[in-house]
């Protein structure tokens, strides 16, 4: 995240952008990432906290919108997910899908365990390392567990949630991992323009889901078996899409 503050005639300006990676020269060039820049005045004072917190050496700062890691972020992913559980044991429609590199923090892991024990249906996308095995019976059969493998490097962090029609969206810095959640300063923050919502939910989540071409999808025994289009199917490759798109 980057936070400037610009003075024009007798009137003060302030500017956020947040991330779902790093400022860093050479990984910018190569991973596909995520960032929001914006005026608004909750993330601006959000993100003018966290800086007073990185170079005061005071208290954990006391933020409207933005999660934080090691304080708040992990907590309110798992309250995020129990909001998904008690929707679908109340016979409403749940859904969970995450867009990360990496899955290892184990209460996380038994969460979303919990979550398709109930009934919520959970699409993981993740890049790399996934320690939860999806489709096991009586454990993980609603969870389905996928990674692109194309001409970008994934990096962007997206995770959903279905909020009983009103949609949680937010982007991140932080893979579900024990070091991103409790050993760094990660920053997590909420997608609220209806626009940017529905453009990230279909271009950067559904989009995904729906690849046939280079998605490999994961199997319950730890296996991965490269995605096919099923019968009558067209083939879809993510990516491909959005170079369509972006360059129509």
């Amino acid at each position: 995240m980057f936070f400037v503050v610009r003075r024009k005639k007798n009137k003060r300006g302030r500017y956020v952008h947040l991330g779902t990676g790093n400022y860093h020269a050479t990984n910018a060039r190569i991973y596909t990432d995520y960032g929001l820049l914006t005026t608004d005045k909750e993330l601006c004072e959000d993100v003018h906290r966290i800086f007073q917190e990185l170079t005061g050496m005071g208290k954990m700062a006391k933020l409207k919108k933005l999660l934080h890691a090691p304080f708040t972020l992990h907590a309110q992913l798992l309250s995020f997910i129990d909001d998904e559980i008690a929707l679908a044991k109340s016979g409403k429609p749940a859904q969970i899908i995450v867009k990360v590199n990496a899955l290892t923090e184990v209460q996380l892991i038994n969460k979303l365990y919990e979550a398709s024990q109930a009934g919520v249906q959970v699409d993981l996308i993740i890049r790399s390392i996934c320690c939860l095995r999806p489709g096991l019976k009586d454990l993980s059969e609603n969870i389905r567990v996928r990674s692109i493998v194309g001409r970008f490097l994934e990096h962007t962090r997206v995770y959903y949630f279905s909020n009983a029609g009103n949609a949680r969206i937010y982007c991140s810095s932080a893979d579900w991992m024990d070091r991103n959640l409790f050993n760094r300063v990660e920053v997590c923050f909420p997608i609220e323009d209806p626009a940017l919502k529905k453009r990230i939910y279909q271009q950067g989540l559904l989009n995904y889901l729906k690849d046939n071409q280079q998605a490999w999808e994961l199997q319950g025994d730890g296996s991965w078996i490269r995605a096919q289009p099923k019968a009558g199917e067209e083939t879809h490759n993510a990516q491909q899409y959005l170079l369509a798109n972006i360059t129509a």
